[in-house]
């Protein structure tokens, strides 16, 4: 049994249901509506992976016309092929098991229906996103999603944190957004539709790819290029890629569960997603010589430098959820690192795993952080290794699992297919070195989140009287650790059968045993720099100086700074923005404003010399007039006096002084 094309809306229907009902009920019956509408999601989403690996090289498409425009019809679509399907699959098996940790999580939460009707927005926009076959559908959802992060990053709002985090989120990831909404604008301008595939005539397909890259602008860029990397920003602000990397720690500032589903399975990786998607477009230049620069290129470093960049920031952070926020940004950048380098199979591979290892590792945060009284600063943890022991095995695999540990581990693996595809990119090396150095980096920091977090004594009252979580919150983290072991194998170089039911074009790279020996001898480094500066001796009290801090001081007050991305922007873009926004004030209030005014006073001063001319000469002199022929009148009046014989008289007088004048003038 398969789920067919044309019932792909099903998929986000049932949590965009379900996030209507919780809109108007506080009930907490939502929660359970909450968790069945994903559970049921992710049965039609195994369904469509049943239809998509039937035949994994068709695009099966559902088009249809949403309203006439002009002369024309907007059309939107739904796509099922092995992407679309293994990514829903994924986001509503994670999203399951999300769900069902935050019942145990935020039961004593107020707004604890509104949480749920929120997540369930969330999931709804993600997943709608995620089966568009049009980039204004995909679009559409996009921007749901950005809309339900705001409001789920900032739940607690009452926190002035919360509600700034939310705003930065909100703000930051539009800039991207606005890059994005260009380049559709100019691709639907230039090619007449935004359906991804449409037989033949779709954007991603090969007449419309050919016309676009054969285009090319007076910059030197290909047509394909330049929308390209314009959509290519707004996978940099939603998947936190440099620079626009700075909201995506802040967002840590929700709820635990929030951050597992943003940092996770969903929100971030839409930006990997996207790419992913337009792939065909990303690469359309790739033949051409003549071009300056080509979009996978630009990829390939903005993703190295992300790698590299978020590893080393997370080796100074001290807040649990911090150091795995600033892991997601460096993560991603391997992901974007693989697409650019021409190996979006294997970018997609470690989406995936990554999705179950990060989500196992933010629940498994979010399990200390409930257990130790909301203590989330791990010098103020420790001892937890025995007081929680589903939790720390748990953490302890995903934590290998992103490490890179061999052989047994789901990250080694996809890391090891973005490291080879590296290695194999001519245009150049710098991406791979960059990937090599966050292999140590993300081995150490890790070994040193768990050492400071689970090892020595409780450091805290909180840490003191933490214990292990209810069933509803470890066993959510019991199934992430299986499949954080488990996914890995489908995607081995012996057995790619991931990267090949993605890309049947798939060929394994050659070689590469030495790369990976060196690999391995990175992560063991990492992890033995990491045990014998913070397990070795472990800390005692909360005081304690760091042993980084204590070796390389300014550094390590550097990378905890976040190497001073915020502030530089405050005194920057910020100082611009208020610039600007001091200068609209001024041209609003006193050039405009006094334009406006003064136009306002001529009018006044029009209308009261118009109204002079008005009253004292045209009204003055038509009134003299009138009133002259009215007295005029009334003298004539008078005479009228309706008897006969006086008429009579009259009449004889008028003749007797009549014939006077005749005669005298007869006489002269």
């Amino acid at each position: 049994m398969t789920l067919p094309v044309q019932l792909l809306w099903l998929i986000p229907a049932l949590p965009l249901l379900v996030a209507g009902i919780g809109a108007l009920t506080r009930h907490r019956g939502v929660a359970l509506a909450a968790i069945f509408a994903m559970a049921g999601s992710f049965v039609l989403s195994c369904l469509a992976l049943a239809g998509a690996l039937q035949d994994p090289a068709v695009h099966a498409t559902y088009n249809f016309a949403w309203f006439d425009l002009g002369h024309g019809t907007l059309r939107l679509g739904f796509l099922l092929d092995p992407l679309t399907a293994l990514m829903t699959t994924m986001v509503t098996f994670v999203g399951t098991l999300i769900f069902i940790f935050s019942l145990g999580y935020m039961k004593k939460d107020e707004n604890f229906s509104r949480f749920f009707c929120f997540l369930c927005l969330f999931a709804a926009a993600m997943l709608g996103l995620l089966v568009a076959n049009s980039l204004l559908l995909l679009f559409i959802c996009w921007e749901l999603v950005g809309l339900a992060s705001y409001l789920l990053i900032g739940f607690w709002f009452h926190k002035p944190s919360a509600a700034a985090a939310a705003k930065k989120a909100f703000i930051t990831t539009r800039i991207g957004d606005l890059g994005f909404l260009l380049g559709l604008l100019w691709l639907a301008d230039s090619t007449g539709s935004l359906l991804f595939f449409d037989n033949g005539h779709g954007v991603l397909e090969a007449a419309t790819l050919a016309s676009l890259s054969g285009q090319t602008l007076a910059c030197g860029l290909a047509l394909s290029t330049a929308i390209g990397l314009l959509i290519f920003c707004g996978a940099i602000g939603k998947s936190g890629q440099f620079p626009l990397h700075v909201w995506l720690p802040d967002a840590m500032e929700g709820p635990t569960p929030v951050s597992a589903l943003i940092h996770a399975a969903t929100m971030v990786a839409a930006g990997v997603f996207l790419i992913a998607r337009v792939y065909p477009l990303m690469s359309a230049d790739a033949l051409l010589t003549a071009v300056p620069v080509h979009a996978l290129t630009v990829v390939a470093f903005i993703g190295a430098i992300t790698a590299l960049l978020g590893a080393l920031i997370a080796c100074a952070q001290n807040d649990i959820k911090r150091v795995l926020a600033f892991s997601t940004v460096s993560q991603l950048g391997y992901m974007m690192l693989a697409l650019g380098v021409g190996a979006w199979s294997a970018a997609i591979f470690h989406l995936l795993t990554h999705a179950f290892f990060k989500a196992l590792l933010f629940l498994g945060a979010g399990s200390v952080i409930h257990a130790a009284h909301h203590e989330q600063d791990i010098r103020r943890l420790g001892g937890l290794r025995t007081k929680m022991k589903f939790t720390f095995a748990s953490f302890a695999i995903g934590m290998m699992a992103l490490s890179g540990v061999p052989f047994l581990f789901s990250g080694f693996w996809s890391k090891e297919a973005i490291l080879h595809a590296a290695h194999e990119w001519n245009v150049s090396h710098l991406p791979l070195y960059a990937g090599l150095c966050a292999v140590v980096l993300t081995a150490f920091y890790m070994t040193r989140l768990v050492a400071e977090t689970f090892f020595g004594q409780p450091r805290s009252h909180g840490a003191d009287h933490a214990h292990e979580n209810t069933a509803a919150m470890t066993a959510p983290l019991v199934i992430l650790a299986a499949c954080a072991v488990l996914l890995g194998f489908l995607g081995t170089p012996y057995w790619p059968w991931l990267q090949k039911t993605l890309d049947p074009h798939y060929e394994a790279t050659q070689g590469g045993l030495g790369l990976m020996l060196l690999s391995i001898g990175l992560v063991g480094a990492g992890l033995g720099l990491g045990w014998w500066l913070y397990g070795r001796k472990l800390r005692a009290t909360a005081a304690d100086r760091d042993p980084l801090a204590t070796a390389a001081p300014f550094v390590m007050a550097a990378l905890a700074n976040r190497l001073g991305f915020d502030e530089l922007y405050a005194a920057t873009v910020g100082r611009l923005n208020t610039a600007t926004a001091a200068l609209a004030a001024f041209l609003d209030r006193y050039v405009i404003g006094g334009l406006v005014t003064f136009l306002a006073q001529l009018g006044i001063f029009s209308g009261s010399v118009n109204r002079q001319m008005d009253e004292a000469n045209l009204n003055g002199g038509f009134d003299a007039v009138s009133e002259s022929v009215r007295e005029t009148g009334l003298f004539y009046s008078r005479k009228q006096t309706g008897e006969t014989h006086g008429y009579l008289r009259v009449v004889a007088v008028a003749f007797v002084l009549l014939f006077l004048v005749l005669a005298l003038g007869g006489v002269r």
